[in-house]
């Protein structure tokens, strides 16, 4: 974005004067889902820095992991799942942070300090954290949305409107738990069987797309597997429209934005992890993208209508089907693989 002279020698004086990292100079490139960054945020962050940042979208973890291996990116920042993360730090992908570059680590709430899929947070920081569930038009369907049937054994009302986001770990582990199973099984019987219930389903479904919130409030789409936070979006633009949480198991997760090991804008990336740490700059990547956030402090600042929201809350009798997410073996991940190749087919 453009500023003056003179903003861009104040925000140059308060950038490194409050966080002492700041290049104030060059750009910035961040690799993110689509639809998940506040252009608010990164206005606030243009403005008091005089980095450029241009955001690029993903739909998906395994597109992410894709274009980063293949290299020639161009990209600094990432923000993988949880059980992605494991993948990311193995291969070399993602730089390690050091604390005393990025002091606002300090920020981080107790419980995502030190967490399975990077001990110590010594790779990543949290960026949100949610669940992946199922969204209903209740105007068409007035049954138990509390079920994974929605998308896999989908009632009449909804055959033909129902949308998948493109996930696949999550998807195959949802229907797994949905024959039986546990996530990550190599169990090939129950393989077997959600790979079949998968395709059999997929006659029944309108798409597999992500950025859905315009299509579910125009209704266009009327049910399917989708994030908390983009449903509560949705919600908020029809009422009609509710969040449920599968009795057979739904995934809990948490995205985290690491620097790449290959990023040309380092010190710049740091200057953004320690933005983002920021109480009140957490809170506005939740206002945004309307999920929690992992960050001490933020929720003095969150908004009011996120604090009881029933897609936010999980609410008591549910959340014992919450599972969260972990990395899968390889050989698990590569039997996977499998069945998503043969379902987009």
């Amino acid at each position: 974005m453009k500023i003056t002279r003179w903003a861009l020698a104040a925000a140059t004086l308060a950038a490194s004067t409050s966080a002492g990292l700041a290049q104030n100079a060059g750009s910035l490139n961040i690799y993110n889902w689509g639809n998940y960054t506040s252009p608010e945020l990164i206005e606030k962050f243009e403005q008091e820095t005089g980095i450029d940042v241009t955001v690029t979208d993903y739909d998906s973890n395994d597109t992410a992991l894709t274009r980063i291996r293949a290299g020639g990116h161009g990209f600094d920042i990432v923000v993988p799942s949880n059980n992605y993360v494991p993948i990311w730090v193995e291969a070399g992908l993602l730089q390690e942070l050091d604390p005393a570059e990025i002091p606002n680590i300090a920020n981080i709430a107790e419980r995502w300090r030190d967490v399975d899929w990077d001990p110590g947070r010594t790779h990543t920081v949290p960026w949100q954290w949610g669940t992946t569930g199922v969204i209903v038009n209740t105007s068409l369907y007035e049954g138990d949305i509390n079920t994974s049937a929605i998308f896999l054994d989908p009632p009449d009302e909804l055959k033909g409107r129902v949308n998948i986001v493109p996930e696949m770990t999550d998807i195959i582990n949802m229907t797994v738990r949905y024959v039986g199973g546990q996530q990550c099984t190599d169990d090939r019987d129950v393989l077997r069987q959600a790979r079949d219930k998968l395709v059999e389903a997929k006659q029944h479904w309108i798409a597999m797309d992500y950025g859905t919130v315009d299509q579910y409030v125009a209704g266009d789409m009327d049910a399917g597997v989708n994030w908390n936070g983009a449903s509560m979006r949705a919600r908020l633009q029809n009422d009609d429209l509710a969040y449920g949480y599968p009795k057979e198991g739904y995934p809990v997760w948490m995205d985290s934005a690491g620097i790449l090991t290959d990023a040309q804008n380092s010190e710049n990336a740091k200057t953004f992890l320690n933005f983002v740490l920021e109480p009140e700059n957490a809170a506005m990547i939740s206002e945004f993208a309307r999920y929690a956030n992992g960050v001490e402090g933020s929720d003095e600042f969150m908004p009011e209508d996120m604090r009881t929201a029933p897609e936010i809350v999980v609410p008591a009798e549910h959340e014992a089907a919450g599972y969260f997410s972990v990395t899968c073996p390889e050989d698990v991940q590569r039997l996977y693989t499998q069945i998503w190749t043969e379902l987009l087919r």
